[in-house]
């Protein structure tokens, strides 16, 4: 493509569109229609640009110019509650349910590595005596020691915040991070696996695993579910980088992109959610079947909420990302 004559051929159309950008006035029924058809062919110009001929300044001009066109045709808008509870009633679970088969293998093969750290501990005294001294064992793992007070040494509601905020952080860093080919996402589950594994070893080598499990369990199935759910779903994210599929690349990661960061608000609630029993149920006085009860419940009516509602909202074709009026304008390219 000759760069100078496409440029006079549609300088005047880019000038009109900028023309009627700026009038102050309210612009007549004709005028409005002009607006529409020149900021269409202008987007089309900006893709013929990047594609066959890319000039920096001439596309920053053409990129500014639809920018702006596509705000005054689109106009302002506000988000409502109405998004919100969208948002939390298909958005999220479908976004959940779409990346299940991310999350589910993910949480399978952490829990048995989990397992597998803490078996090797429990087993072999020379591992224990390599994490720490004796005498700092024997404080960890005894009745009232570190594991069991760890739950109420801070007051509940700053626990509550102080956990919540860890969990979710955790969470972040595998959905936005993702697309780094999902190393930080394996670097996170692996930090918390091994805590896990040792923690397991450790009290299963001093003959109280059960004490630790009902300590762990109330709360560490919601909490447990809602990061393997981010590191999947980070995984994923690292992998649209290498395989887009059959979507470009920029507008795969676009789109995917944007449902991860929205799966982030949706698991910030579901951490706070698992914050709240750990720092109210799990160190409470009630039995231990009854606070792991209370766990089990959470965990049955999240997955209830991901593949009941997840799976109707996914199958009436909502997949996590923002709504079709929020998305970038997608433009033909041309061959």
């Amino acid at each position: 493509m000759d760069l100078d004559v496409f440029v006079s051929a549609h300088w005047a159309e880019w000038e009109r569109l900028d023309e009627l950008l700026h009038r102050r006035r309210r612009l007549t029924g004709a005028e409005a229609d002009e607006l529409v058809t020149l900021y269409q062919r202008t987007a089309t110009h900006l893709s013929k640009v990047q594609s066959s001929a890319p000039d920096p300044a001439l596309a920053g001009r053409l990129t500014s110019l639809v920018a702006r066109a596509r705000s005054a045709v689109t106009g302002p808008r506000k988000a409502s509650w109405r998004d919100a509870a969208r948002f939390f009633a298909a958005g999220f679970p479908a976004a959940v349910y779409r990346s299940r088969h991310w999350w589910v293998p993910t949480a399978l093969l952490s829990v048995v590595v989990a397992a597998l750290i803490g078996g090797w501990i429990g087993s072999h005294p020379e591992v224990r005596a390599a994490i720490a001294a004796p005498d700092e064992l024997r404080e960890l793992t005894r009745p009232g020691g570190q594991y069991e007070a760890y739950y109420s040494s801070h007051p509940a509601a700053s626990f509550a915040a102080q956990v919540w905020t860890n969990n979710a952080q955790a969470a972040a860093v595998c959905l936005v991070f993702g697309a780094l080919l999902g190393l930080p996402v394996l670097w996170v589950l692996y930090q918390n696996m091994l805590n896990l594994g040792i923690g397991i070893g450790l009290m299963e080598s001093a003959g109280r695993l059960d004490t630790f499990l009902g300590l762990l369990l109330p709360h560490g199935l919601l909490e447990l579910t809602a990061v393997f759910v981010a590191a999947g779903t980070g995984l994923r994210l690292g992998w649209t980088v290498i395989d887009p599929g059959p979507r470009s690349r920029r507008v795969a990661l676009a789109e995917e992109g944007r449902s991860a960061i929205g799966m982030a608000i949706g698991l910030a609630a579901v951490l706070f959610v698992s914050g709240v029993i750990e720092a109210f149920v799990t160190p409470s006085g009630l039995p231990t079947w009854a606070r792991i009860t209370i766990g089990v419940a959470a965990e049955l009516l999240f997955l209830m909420y991901v593949y009941v509602l997840g799976r109707r909202a996914a199958r009436a074709g909502e997949t996590g990302d923002v709504g079709a009026a929020d998305r970038p304008d997608t433009v033909p390219t041309a061959a």
